[in-house]
């Protein structure tokens, strides 16, 4: 078995150790700025890393912490998220770490009122992989705040982007035609990358060729490599569990099916042996009324109005 040079930017641990750290943080800026398409005077220049942790409470809980979270040069706050796992309600979560990331920015011994005006913007980016919106075709969306009427964007302090990956399809890397698609290329494929077509990916973007440095094992220290590992297995115990537990709830599901169906059988053969037994009850009594119509010397047409039987019936009772 031939083990991959380059390892997975997915993983939580790899995904931190290129865009969270000050080591790197040049890819980090390269990233934000093709990603969000920033020109002239809106590009980052600089970063400074705040704590990813959103709210101290419930730190040990994985949904108050997230991946990247830092300011660039004008205070703009940035939140970088990637996220592997399917999580059903991902776009409220976001949201959720945007608005926490707004509002965190007020101290509680500030003067509100004087301080509002101060907020600052903040910027979330994800990159799933798996998709969010089913009804979008394209790979990437950029979602913000307009006026419903007018489409003017007069509340500009939230900005949401995400790159869904199973919706880039581009495998070949000649197909390549922008930055972005390069950046995609890179999270989908680089554990399959190969040193000829790093090569070809690379081009002029030297920032892409940083991007893989950071992913390569031979640049990782046995505790780093450990831990990316134990983040494999995190995830794999995980998906294990979940399995489990949905084939468990399939399971349940069959056998309370079938423990419905048999009483639902059970019902209907009890209401059916009633029917038949009324039916044979009341056929019955039209026979012996038959009977003692015809010993009286009433016609056949008579018996067949009063007993419903027909005219065979009738004489095979004669």
């Amino acid at each position: 078995m031939v083990t991959s040079k380059f390892l997975s930017p997915k993983n939580d641990v790899a995904f931190r150790k290129i865009f969270g750290s000050e080591k790197h943080k040049d890819i980090l800026i390269h990233f934000i700025n093709d990603v969000l398409n920033l020109k002239g005077s809106d590009k980052v220049e600089k970063v400074t890393f705040l704590s990813t942790i959103q709210d101290p409470d419930i730190a040990y809980k994985k949904e108050s912490i997230v991946d990247v979270l830092c300011t660039d040069q004008y205070g703009k706050q940035i939140i970088v998220e990637m996220q592997v796992s399917p999580q059903k309600g991902f776009e409220k979560r976001a949201q959720y770490y945007a608005s926490k990331a707004y509002s965190r920015q007020l101290n509680s011994g500030q003067e509100l009122g004087a301080r509002y005006q101060d907020l600052k913007a903040v910027i979330f980016i994800a990159i799933t992989d798996y998709v969010i919106f089913p009804d979008k075709k394209d790979y990437l969306s950029n979602h913000v705040i307009l006026d419903a009427k007018t489409y003017e964007r007069d509340l500009k302090d939230f900005s949401f982007t995400f790159i869904e990956l199973p919706k880039f399809n581009i495998s070949c890397i000649e197909g390549l035609s922008s930055i972005i698609e390069k950046w995609c290329y890179f999270f989908k494929h680089a554990p399959s990358t190969s040193e000829e077509d790093l090569k070809k990916l690379i081009g002029s973007d030297l920032v892409i060729q940083r991007a893989y440095e950071a992913l390569n094992r031979f640049n990782w220290s046995e505790k780093e490599l450990f831990t990316y590992e134990q983040e494999i297995k995190r995830i794999m115990d995980n998906q294990a569990v979940e399995d489990y537990m949905k084939q468990k709830a399939r399971q349940e599901g069959r056998e309370e099916g079938i423990r419905i169906g048999e009483e639902k059988g059970i019902r209907i053969g009890e209401e059916k042996g009633i029917r038949i037994g009324e039916e044979n009850g009341k056929l019955e009594r039209n026979v012996e009324i038959a009977k003692t119509m015809l010993k009286e010397g009433d016609s056949v047409d008579k018996i067949i109005r009063v007993t419903g039987l027909s005219r065979a019936d009738i004489q095979k009772i004669k």
